[in-house]
């Protein structure tokens, strides 16, 4: 049983920070950003949802305005992207890669942070949820275009699978650092594949424009 494991949960804060620094990063070159858009964009989408879990469970002041290991990953990752974009092509392919690595991540985090303060499970879940989506969410609503995870294939459900995962492994006194990974793994294929296969959650039906 895994009850407190911070090198753990730096790793996968510092690892989820860079990775979705990237994609804010890649959003801020597609939309020609000069590089101070770029890093702060960066720095919403690799820290707004940590920022936000660590509000919501009282963990104050926040590790992403506080902590200067996350703070870097992000200001590290956003300065890469900027001078290193020439080099990636189909800059959107490679957002929506990023996108799903960090979600998932995040997803396991912020449970995992959620679980260490003994927030109850449905928060934990909540927690992790909000973790994964929130910096995304922000990124996007910054450069104007509606967020992925209320437009684009599966986006929560998959970081809900891996909340779930790690709030269950708990509760059944099962929560390892494999298990941890598995979740990770979970939530990252279920994203990727909706996203090969244009899977969506259900919408509604057309029925005709109306004033």
């Amino acid at each position: 049983m895994l009850t407190q494991n911070s090198d753990l949960q730096l790793v996968l804060d510092l690892a989820g920070v860079f990775i979705f620094a990237l994609s804010g990063g890649l959003v801020a070159v597609s939309k020609r950003l000069d590089v101070v858009g770029v890093i702060v964009l960066a720095w919403v989408a690799g820290l707004g949802g940590g920022v936000i879990r660590d509000v919501l469970i009282g963990a104050v002041p926040p590790d992403g305005v506080t902590d200067w290991r996350v703070m870097s990953a992000a200001c590290v990752a956003g300065v890469l992207t900027f001078f290193l974009h020439p080099r990636l092509a189909e800059i959107s392919r490679f957002v929506r890669v990023l996108d799903a690595g960090g979600l998932s991540l995040f997803a396991v985090a912020g449970a995992l942070k959620a679980l260490a303060f003994a927030a109850p499970p449905i928060a934990c879940v909540v927690v992790g949820v909000i973790t994964a989506v929130g910096g995304g969410l922000m990124r996007d609503v910054i450069v104007g275009r509606i967020p992925e995870v209320l437009r684009r294939e599966l986006y929560a459900v998959p970081a809900l699978l891996g909340a779930v995962i790690v709030v269950a492994a708990a509760h059944w006194h099962h929560l390892t650092p494999l298990v941890l990974w598995l979740a990770v793994a979970v939530c990252f294929v279920v994203r990727m594949t909706a996203v090969m296969f244009d899977l969506n959650a259900p919408r509604p039906l057309r029925t005709g424009d109306h004033s």
